[in-house]
């Protein structure tokens, strides 16, 4: 928490977008910030919603460290925000440190994976697809 600084964003404020330089993460403290998809000749797809206690960004810890998706916030938000660069400094001198980190970063992918997967089956598998007799 010592890297952390409060920040805050207003309702329809862009976070991040996606493809952009990823140097910096949330955790937030209020609000929701929504994550999406640049659609071609379309708006943005919202993929998923994210509120308080929840991680904003994972892009800043894998090479090459650029934003698979856009954040805009939905809601005011108020979030804690780190330097990825400081925060993988200090990873580098704490294997403790950098371990629970990347524990932690990879469980966060791995539910939004998950929870993507599902978002995927309820629109497009076939009705009654995925029950068992």
């Amino acid at each position: 928490m010592s890297l952390a600084r409060e920040v805050s964003f207003a309702t329809g404020e862009r976070v991040f977008n996606e493809r952009g330089k990823a140097d910096r993460f949330w955790i937030i403290r209020t609000g929701t910030v929504a994550l999406d998809l640049h659609v071609p000749g379309r708006r943005a797809a919202v993929i998923e919603t994210l509120g308080a206690g929840e991680l904003l960004g994972w892009s800043w810890l894998f090479p090459p460290h650029r934003w698979h998706l856009g954040a805009e916030a939905s809601s005011p938000v108020r979030a804690y925000e780190f330097d990825a660069i400081a925060v993988r400094d200090l990873c580098g001198t704490d294997p403790v440190l950098d371990h629970a980190l990347c524990v932690y970063v990879a469980r966060v992918v791995a539910d939004r994976l998950r929870a993507a997967r599902v978002r995927l089956l309820d629109l497009y598998a076939p009705y009654g697809a995925g029950q068992v007799p």
